[in-house]
């Protein structure tokens, strides 16, 4: 397969530098302003080279961009890397360097990118990060930011999941329904949660063993291995780790009804979302159903207020049950009918 190139669509800026503390490469790609600055996570990651880094940041800041103007937001898309050296995660003086180098690469960019958590980082990492730039989101809630945005994001995909379990088998419920969560870290295990308390039948795997012990207590929740619950026989399959993980190679012996998870990018290519209606698997975008992390961090912009997050990560089951009513109505996929929700909203902005 030939290799993806590095600088494609159409990005207003991509910053790459070197840390003059860490040595180590942060990396900003900023894919639209056209609805307000680009709100974006930071993710702490291992990558085999800086470019590998730069064209994750492209991927992921173009679907923040359609993440923000399908659920409403006055927010562009952008986002942050930070390239790790293969080994353990950084702790103590290196990564205090290595947020620090991060944040001097934020503020290259003068306010057209705020930064937040993502995969690899938290809300401590990010009270560093704003001890020199003010272009930061995701604050403890001691700071007067909203604390760990995973809880939002996990109630935006229950409730698109909700959306999307009414359209495949007539009823909104979970309880009963049975669901395969891949990936267990912040966001896979809140849901997990949430998804044992809805009555749902719940496998769920994660790399980390660790995580077994504290979720398998949950009522109806067993444990597997990521490869056996990305193919298993349920009812939902949901994706909650990185992106890409539905391929050429998978996408036919996927036997889930719906594919409805947290990660962002789920599929390795677009052209995936045609074959899984072809095989009567219902995808929820990804950019929709996660929005309620995005929502949530949102608001911290204009004065937080935890119950306009629970309200804007709830409504994500409407906004899903629209998107499948437009897709159902124009004979176009679920994908293909959110990005034309979101390239409405941007070309009435332009």
């Amino acid at each position: 397969m030939p290799e993806t190139p590095l600088i494609s669509l159409d990005h207003e800026e991509l910053v790459i530098r070197r840390g003059r503390r860490s040595g180590v490469y942060t990396i900003v790609a900023v894919h639209s302003t056209t609805l307000g600055p680009a709100l974006g996570g930071c993710r702490m990651w291992r990558y085999e080279s800086s470019a590998d880094g730069a064209r994750d940041a492209l991927r992921l800041s173009r679907a923040m961009t359609f993440k923000a103007a399908a659920c409403g937001l006055d927010l562009g898309g952008g986002k942050g890397v930070i390239c790790l050296e293969p080994g353990r995660a950084p702790t103590g003086k290196l990564r205090r360097d290595l947020l620090l180098d991060f944040a001097d690469t934020v503020n290259v960019l003068e306010g057209s990118y705020i930064t937040a958590e993502d995969v690899g980082t938290g809300s401590r990492d990010m009270a560093v990060i704003a001890e020199t730039t003010k272009f930061v989101t995701g604050l403890g809630r001691k700071r007067g930011g909203s604390g760990d945005p995973s809880p939002y994001t996990a109630q935006g995909v229950e409730a698109a999941m909700r959306a999307c379990v009414e359209r495949v088998f007539g009823k909104p419920e979970l309880k009963g329904r049975s669901v395969s969560v891949v990936g267990a870290g912040r966001v896979g295990s809140q849901l997990t949660k949430r998804l044992s308390r809805a009555g749902a039948k719940v496998l769920v795997a994660d790399i980390d063993e660790s995580k077994r012990d504290g979720l398998t207590k949950l009522p109806g929740v067993r444990w597997t291995d990521p490869s056996s619950a990305m193919l298993a026989e349920v009812d939902v399959v949901a994706p909650c780790a990185l992106g890409g993980v539905i391929d050429q190679v998978n996408v036919g012996r996927l036997r889930a009804r719906i594919v409805c998870g947290a990660a962002n990018n789920i599929l390795a290519h677009e052209g995936l979302a045609d074959d899984m209606a072809a095989q009567g698997i219902l995808y929820a975008p990804d950019f929709i159903a996660n929005a309620g992390g995005l929502i949530n961090v949102s608001l911290e912009l204009e004065g937080y207020d935890a119950a306009k997050a629970r309200s804007g990560a709830a409504g994500i089951e409407q906004t899903m049950r629209n998107l499948l009513d437009e897709a159902e109505a124009s004979d176009i996929t679920p994908l293909a009918a959110a990005y034309q929700l979101a390239r409405r909203r941007l070309t009435a902005a332009r």
